[in-house]
């Protein structure tokens, strides 16, 4: 196994760097470490370099050959030698592979000129496999072998079909175009893409069992380097691997109707999966996600609402910027039965948020089932923990009927339920309508629910212990009236652990935004 760090390492702020001594990005933005806003400061203050180092984590797979028992011993050595001064493995997974899939009934890619070892471009193969595929009414199927492709193979009205994931691998380089795209593109890459939106997009799409390895090690946003994009309606997407692209999946809508399962995306730049503008009645499931560069599973209602949409049974682990699992504007969305955990940076596990210009929230949102794990990273701007779930009120108010429901929050590093809004809107908008049930609370940091933001929630039947500071964080909009705070808490009844203690209802100002914090011991079986 060849190990490398070419694709760990960022620095720097937003959209950062891989260079280790670039100057700051943005020296007009506020920064914590210096308590300043470095370009209104005289003398500049001297920022150490590297400047904020992330995303230390990369994967590497390797198929083992035959199935070892329960109790085997795998040893991981270092050859005599290396160039690397130091290595740190920091997980195993193991996972059973089956036999390869062969597709005898296919338009098999090889009948079409492609190179299974990978040493020759294969798109235009692959191109002509689907073309021939879609004429006859059959299926594309790659076999076992790597397949070099270095652009975008346009997907509509075809199925396609590898021999599984640790079996057939399409991998490409991240290629400079000789000029800026009209998308503003300015490298393209290995990628399955639908038609944009706006030419119709694409339909009866059937994506399984093949891997996708890019090579992106810089984040550019502008860049359509994703391992799967464009519009898909009716269409599924089963069984893959993906690895080394900008995002996983970014699908830009209007389009209804897709199925992702049984997925795994890892080391991503930005996000693994995202569903933006206009995507209905679609879903992720029995999906796991590690390291991705920002948001792991997010449904973003830019300009046109996302409608009818579920994350259900997905497992995330360790997005390095922002969060496990984030909605931004929407109607009748759920996120149901995840476990995320381990979120690193300026994010959380669970964010309801009226922001990056999202259509308000209407109908009905359900976050039921879900599990968090050591969740609610330090806000490097605000110089605040944030709360395992966290609503975020900052372009608009929150006030569709959102029902939190039978979820678990353990072993959170501050609160479990934040919240808030940014400090210059926090007397324009409010967070209503908000129901908290049926909740289990172990080990919070600091408080239980943290209010920073004018509104009110009910909350029925949350239990709670090992809870590191006073139950109740009671900001509200920082008005501090005689009357009490601006957020108000309704108890309906079965609140236990005393957290919510009657003198805390219904809107004592308990305001301390920095408690000391109490590690809390780890989950026990309640």
């Amino acid at each position: 196994m060849t190990l490398t760090s070419q694709y760990s390492w960022l620095y720097n702020q937003y959209p950062f760097s891989n260079d280790p001594g670039a100057g700051l990005l943005h020296p007009d933005w506020w920064i914590t470490e210096c308590a300043c806003v470095p370009a209104a400061t005289t003398p500049p203050p001297v920022i150490a370099k590297p400047f904020r180092p992330s995303h230390f984590y990369d994967e590497q797979r390797l198929l083992l050959g035959r199935t070892y028992r329960a109790g085997d011993r795998v040893r991981l050595t270092a050859p005599a030698g290396r160039a690397a001064e130091w290595t740190v493995i920091d997980l195993l997974d193991s996972e059973l592979v089956g036999p390869p899939k062969v597709e005898l009934r296919a338009a098999n890619v090889l009948a079409f000129g492609a190179d299974p070892t990978g040493r020759r471009d294969s798109a235009g193969a692959i191109e002509q496999a689907i073309a021939y595929a879609k004429r006859k009414r059959l299926k594309v199927y790659l076999p076992p072998g790597t397949y070099q492709v270095n652009r975008h193979i346009i997907v509509d009205d075809v199925t396609i079909t590898g021999a599984g994931s640790w079996y057939t691998v399409v991998k490409g380089r991240e290629v400079a175009l000789p000029e800026q795209a009209p998308d503003g593109s300015v490298h393209t890459g290995v990628g399955f893409y639908g038609r944009p939106a706006a030419e119709g997009g694409s339909r009866n799409v059937h994506l399984s069992g093949f891997a996708i390895e890019g090579d992106v090690r810089e984040r550019i946003d502008t860049d359509q380097v994703n391992g799967i994009g464009g519009a898909m309606s009716d269409s599924t997407i089963d069984g893959l691997h993906i690895r080394h692209t900008k995002a996983g999946m970014w699908f830009d809508g209007p389009m209804s109707n897709l199925r992702v399962t049984n997925t795994i995306i890892v080391d991503q730049i930005a996000d693994a999966v995202n569903f933006h503008t206009g995507v209905t009645n679609s879903s992720v499931s029995n999906s796991f996600i590690r390291n991705s560069g920002d948001d792991a599973l997010a449904m973003w209602s830019e300009k046109s609402a996302n409608a009818g949409n579920t994350f259900d049974h997905n497992t995330v682990q360790s997005p390095v910027l922002a969060n496990g699992i984030a909605v931004y504007g929407g109607t009748d969305n759920t996120i149901s039965g995840n476990l995320v955990a381990d979120p690193v940076r300026e994010g959380s596990a669970l964010q309801v948020g009226s922001r990056f210009g999202a259509e308000p929230f209407a109908g009905r949102l359900d976050i039921t089932g879900n599990t968090t794990v050591r969740a609610g990273t330090y806000e490097l701007n605000w110089n605040i923990g944030l709360g395992a779930i966290w609503f975020y009120a900052l372009e608009r108010d929150i006030a569709a009927d959102i029902r939190v429901t039978g979820n678990d929050f353990l072993d959170t590093t501050y609160n479990a339920i934040m919240l808030v809004s940014e400090w210059s809107v926090k007397d324009l908008y409010a967070i209503t309508n908000v129901h908290f049930k049926d909740l289990r609370v172990d080990g919070t940091g600091t408080s239980v629910v943290s209010a920073r933001v004018k509104g009110s929630a009910t909350f029925e039947n949350v239990d709670a212990r090992n809870v590191g500071a006073v139950g109740v964080n009671n900001c509200g909009s920082f008005g501090f009236p005689a009357t009490g705070s601006e957020f108000s808490l309704e108890d309906r009844g079965g609140n236990d652990g005393g957290w919510l203690a009657p003198w805390l209802l219904p809107n004592t100002i308990t305001c301390d935004d920095r408690p000391p914090v109490v590690p809390p011991p780890a989950p026990s079986p309640w």
